[in-house]
């Protein structure tokens, strides 16, 4: 249970010492976007990202505001893209 004392210092540390809380971090998979076809791979990819990080600076906001702690950065990470377009790159062919 958070007690009137660490209540006190977090304030304290907010105002006197700048603490902030550096990045927060949406973690996305990819996986599900794999398709054979480059142009496909490249539309499924992006609606996933614009999908489910439509709302990570704005639900970033309500943290700062329920928790009072500034939030410097926002980000999002994906899965690593040659795990995602290993299909695609198989049916191309390279000069």
């Amino acid at each position: 249970m958070i007690n009137i004392f660490e209540v006190n210092e977090t304030n304290k540390m907010i105002e006197q010492e700048k603490l902030d809380v550096r990045t927060i971090t949406l973690g996305i998979s990819l996986l599900d976007c794999c398709d054979a076809d480059l142009a496909r791979l490249n539309e499924k990819i992006y609606e996933k990202i614009t999908r489910v990080a439509k709302d990570l600076v704005s639900t970033g906001r309500a943290i700062e505001l329920e928790f009072g702690i500034p939030i410097v950065n926002k980000r999002i990470s994906v899965t690593p893209i040659a795990l995602v377009g290993g299909q695609a790159c198989k049916h191309r062919r390279i000069l």
